[in-house]
Formats: structure tokens, C-alpha cells, sequence
């Protein structure tokens, strides 16, 4: 199972690896109890744990640095129903985040995932966008050099009598219409 396949579904505890989606909602595993089951999008709303940020003092940073910091603590995981338990491990294990920002109940919820995670074996890290072969992008900045000098000569040339004869003339004034008198009517 890959990290950037779970998500967190709104009015539903605990974490779901995305197994499909459709128009209308997706198809979800829970993580705790392997159930599978189909969740309505008009109902829920999904958030994939990769694009979750969390407010610090200076930068946001992703859910994964928090995740990596909980890893790395030598701190107990407090009870996630003690308040201050949870706030003052979050100021031990990750001190950059802005508690005045961040809600218990989130810090709470990070808690309870890191949990799931951890029990599910699943490593916490960004997906790596793929990245491109160098000689496409080679090719591809080439052939878009190519083109701008030849869209740019083509611009500045000249036109040819015959277009120039085809194109209006805009200061030429409209032709003067006829007066026309008006006819007499035969008188009887």
C-alpha cells in the first residue's frame, strides 16, 4: 500500500486507502478494519494525506514533516483525549508549528493517523513526480526555438502588391453617394 493512496474522508474516522473513483464517489478500503465500501461525493468530501499542509510559524509544510518528526521523537504518543498532553508533545516533537493555528482536534487526528500508518506498515513519503527524459526536454525547447525566429521573419515581412491590394485602405474616406434629387411628381 503507497501513501499517496490514502485519504481521509469527512464525517468518517480513521484513514482509507482509494482502491477506485467514480463521478458520483469512490470506492475505499478502511485501514482498520479492511472493510470495503462505496462513499457518495455528495455527501463526502476526500483529502489525500500527501496534499494536506499544516500552519507553522513560518512556512506551511506538509503533513509528511510532521509524520517524520512524530517518527523520529523518542516522546510517548500522548492519550489523544488529554488536551494538553497533545499540545505539549506537539511543542516537544514538532516546536515550528503554530499552535494558536492549528486546532487540537487536527493535532489530535494526526495522532490517531500516525497511528493507522504505523500499525499498517505503510512509509510515509511524497509520490516523485516522474520526471522526463533530458532529450525530450532537449528536443522539445529546440523545436520552440526553431519556431520563434521563423514566426518572427514571417511577421516582419513585407506584404506582396496583391495583399496589400486585397487589405482596405483605412484612411481612404468611403465613396461620396450620389445626390439625388427628388423627382417632381406629374401634376394631372
Amino acid at each position: 500500500m503507497e501513501y499517496n493512496k490514502i485519504i481521509s474522508v469527512t464525517g468518517l474516522p480513521g484513514l482509507f486507502e482509494l482502491v477506485s473513483s467514480k463521478n458520483d464517489g469512490a470506492l475505499v478500503r478502511s485501514l482498520e478494519d479492511q472493510t470495503t465500501k462505496f462513499v457518495a461525493s455528495r455527501v463526502h468530501n476526500f483529502s489525500h494525506l500527501e496534499s494536506i499542509e499544516v500552519y507553522t510559524h513560518s512556512d506551511n509544510v506538509n503533513l509528511v514533516e510532521v509524520f517524520h518528526a512524530m517518527g523520529k521523537s523518542a516522546e510517548k504518543m500522548p492519550d489523544e483525549k488529554d488536551a494538553n498532553a497533545v499540545k505539549k508533545y506537539f511543542e516537544k516533537v514538532f516546536p515550528e508549528i503554530d499552535l494558536a493555528r492549528v486546532y487540537n482536534s487536527d493535532m489530535k487526528k494526526m495522532i490517531r493517523w500516525f497511528g493507522i500508518l504505523k500499525s499498517n506498515n505503510i512509509e510515509v513519503k511524497l509520490a516523485e513526480p516522474e520526471p522526463e527524459p533530458e532529450e525530450t526536454i532537449v528536443a522539445e525547447v529546440a523545436a520552440e526555438e526553431k519556431k520563434a525566429p521563423a514566426k518572427a521573419k514571417k511577421e516582419a515581412e513585407p506584404k506582396t502588391k496583391k495583399a496589400a491590394a486585397e487589405t482596405p485602405k483605412k484612411d481612404a474616406e468611403p465613396k461620396a453617394k450620389k445626390a439625388s434629387t427628388p423627382k417632381k411628381k406629374k401634376e394631372d
